[in-house]
């Protein structure tokens, strides 16, 4: 399984900001593959980070190659003050169950505490 975590700076948002983001998501929700995300800000920074998880690298590829996301990537510096994107491999995922997140009760390798 695999991340990407895109995380950026606000910039300026309009319509067609929103518009395309609103296809990015359905189009990510959509692949075979897709797992779930997570969103956070960080109010120190004002950064925000979105976290989507991925069953293969192909499946991410998938919305990395999409017209949308090409679009958006074009178009950033339109809308945003700055990002940056780490894609990593999922070593292993666990909890106490006590919260709802996209790898609850996937079979990984639980790491040592």
């Amino acid at each position: 399984m695999f991340t990407s975590t895109f995380t950026f700076a606000k910039g300026q948002y309009d319509d067609e900001f929103h518009a395309l983001d609103q296809v990015i998501a359905e189009v990510a929700k959509g692949i075979p593959g897709y797992l779930g995300e997570e969103a956070w800000e960080n109010s120190a920074t004002g950064l925000i980070s979105n976290v989507h998880y991925w069953e293969s690298m192909e499946a991410l590829q998938q919305l990395m190659k999409h017209p949308a996301h090409l679009e958006a990537k074009r178009k950033q510096a339109q809308w945003l003050a700055g990002y940056h994107i780490v894609i990593a491999e999922v070593k292993g995922s666990y909890g106490d169950g006590g919260i709802a997140h996209p790898l609850a009760g996937r079979m990984l390798p639980r790491q040592p505490a």
